[in-house]
């Protein structure tokens, strides 16, 4: 007989990690699987996360993370969940060459971030980690308090954030992605009114400086140097296996209930695949909920 879990999860940022972790401790057989793609792993040092006043660094929170659950028997494998389909009990995971079966499944897999496409991914990710690019305004505004910041984005959404960055620095240049639209004429009044600058010209290249400033040189030759480039161009959750079993998302996002569990029973979704404010606190805070729902739902493991 195969080995049926009591629970599958996939994806090792901290949402799944702290599933995980959950699991383990109500004594539940859990496998988790991640195929190296955490967003939590590119920030450079974060110091909205509780409990760490000096901040860390994403990847030592999941290694803290790691090293937690593994004190209860739980590893991480890697490897990439291509399918999953429904059984009596539960679920079966489809892997390269290999299945995994659970009764219940939580999908912890993110979202990926839109890129600039005047950029390769290389230099994408090595000036993620050198924190001149950033993706959160809400996770890290308060770090850029005072400087030269840019942001790409589109007509549509580029004004909001670049309001709210506004809290923090008042030296701001909007970029506006061709193809994204044009600026209403009352959102840029707002802008001119708070000193935010408009650039509509297309940008040809960006490129981080050996001193870790953004260079951006746009079409007409000219060039800009900031020391903060967000480009805020909208990512794209990884649904994918949850709406192959017709669970229902809003913009993309997976739809839960009050205990995490989609629109498919036994299927449950935690973290920035879910539709919520995508902050690793309230992905531990979801993991937290779907785990103990799932132990609910199970059989009595009596010791």
């Amino acid at each position: 007989m195969a080995t049926i879990h009591d629970a599958l999860i996939v994806g090792a940022g901290p949402a799944g990690l702290t599933a995980a972790l959950y699991l383990a401790r109500f004594r539940r057989r859990v496998v988790i699987i991640d195929s190296g793609h955490s967003r939590a792993g590119l920030i450079p040092l974060t110091h909205n996360y509780p409990g760490f006043p000096a901040g860390l660094s994403g990847a030592e929170l999941l290694a803290r993370l790691r090293e937690q659950a593994a004190r209860y028997g739980v590893q991480v494998r890697h490897g990439t969940v291509d399918a999953l389909s429904r059984i009596p009990e539960g679920f079966i995971a489809s892997l390269q060459s290999e299945r995994v079966m659970a009764k219940a499944v939580i999908l912890a897999t993110g979202v990926a971030d839109r890129c600039p496409d005047m950029a390769d991914m290389a230099d994408i990710r090595n000036a993620t980690l050198g924190g001149s690019l950033r993706w959160c305004p809400i996770c890290d505004g308060y770090d850029v308090a005072d400087q030269n910041v840019a942001i790409l984005s589109t007509a549509a959404q580029g004004p909001a954030h670049a309001l709210f960055l506004r809290t923090y620095t008042p030296s701001l240049t909007l970029f506006i992605q061709p193809g994204g639209g044009t600026v209403e004429p009352e959102q840029r009044r707002l802008l001119g009114q708070a000193g935010i600058r408009i650039i509509e010209e297309p940008i040809l290249s960006l490129q981080v400086t050996g001193a870790k400033q953004v260079e951006l040189r746009l079409s007409q030759g000219k060039t800009f140097f900031f020391d903060t480039l967000y480009p805020m161009l909208g990512s794209d959750a990884r649904n994918e296996l949850g709406t192959a079993l017709s669970a229902q998302c809003a913009g993309g996002e997976l739809k839960v209930d009050a205990g995490q569990q989609t629109t498919v029973p036994g299927l449950y979704a935690a973290g920035d695949v879910v539709k919520a404010l995508n902050q690793m606190s309230v992905g531990v805070g979801h993991a937290a909920t779907a785990a103990t729902a799932i132990h609910n739902r199970l059989p009595d493991n009596f010791r």
